[in-house]
């Protein structure tokens, strides 16, 4: 049976800010995103990340585009794309594809990656189309692994579907063989760990435009970081995505709204679902 993902839902999982906690109570995250002419995916997500709460921040860019990050996201840090001792085990979780690119050199990322970190991971756009082109490493994926591929990229991961409904089956079938927790980008979202699986109703058309998956790796991987389950991780991230994006519409229009403009109303959404307040119906269009 597939639930409804309701602001009650999120209220249980979400948990309010401790007065005496510190940037280390929240997560170390690090984001391996961005190529050349693809920066802006990689400001995105980590714009996004830094606005879900994650305590710190590292970004994994090439060197050449480093001031673009380091100007627009001051509160990121950097690590180039080139460094070869990248301890992945020292983060708290880790957020990969974001206009990455598909070069040989990004294949050999994510090949190390799966082999060295352990833990789950939020793995979306390039990285699983890297991985589609090399279906052996979905064998060797950890369990909890997050995928967040929209429809084309499930269908060229697990084969193609002829409708909505027989990817949302197949879905759930694959979460349960991997271990793994599938969001399932979409008009209504699925989130499934082959167990449970809900669909999403937050969000509208206005986020059917590049750079809206990208800020929704960001968000996924800062709760991810926070200590939440690799489940509630992809909850409240695609729960609160959409939650902006409807709040963002009583100042934008859908075709008028940027991701940005619903990253800078990531903090509504918080103040409203802790309080169990609903979007205000008083929109401007």
């Amino acid at each position: 049976m597939i639930k409804k993902l309701s602001q009650s839902d999120i209220k249980l999982i979400l948990k309010s800010r401790k007065p005496d906690s510190n940037k280390e109570t929240y997560g170390h995250a690090l984001l391996v995103v961005g190529s050349k002419g693809k920066m802006g995916a990689a400001a995105i997500a980590a714009r996004a990340c830094l606005r879900s709460g994650v305590g710190l921040l590292t970004v994994n860019i090439p060197s050449e585009e480093r001031s673009i990050l380091q100007i627009s996201i001051p509160e990121a840090m950097i690590i180039d794309r080139e460094s070869n001792e990248i301890d992945y085990p020292f983060f708290s979780a880790i957020g990969i594809g974001s206009g990455l690119g598909i070069s040989k050199e990004t294949q050999e990322i994510i090949i190390k990656l799966l082999g060295d970190y352990k833990h789950p991971m939020v793995i979306d756009a390039d990285a699983l189309n890297i991985i589609s082109s090399n279906k052996k490493l979905l064998d060797i994926m950890p369990k909890g692994m997050i995928l967040t591929p929209h429809s084309k990229e499930f269908d060229r991961l697990f084969g193609h579907h002829i409708s909505t409904n027989e990817r949302i089956k197949s879905a759930i079938k694959k979460a349960k063989e991997m271990r793994c927790i599938i969001v399932l980008k979409g008009h209504k979202t699925i989130i499934t760990n082959g167990i449970e699986t809900f669909q999403n109703t937050t969000g509208n058309a206005g986020l059917a435009k590049g750079g809206s998956g990208d800020a929704l790796t960001g968000m996924i991987t800062a709760f991810l970081a926070s200590n939440y389950t690799p489940f509630e991780s992809a909850k409240l991230g695609v729960y609160l995505h959409g939650f902006a994006a409807d709040y963002t519409l009583k100042k934008q229009s859908m075709e008028s709204m940027l991701i940005t403009d619903i990253i800078e109303n990531i903090g509504y959404s918080f103040k409203a679902c802790l309080k169990n307040n609903q979007v205000p119906t008083d929109f401007c269009i």
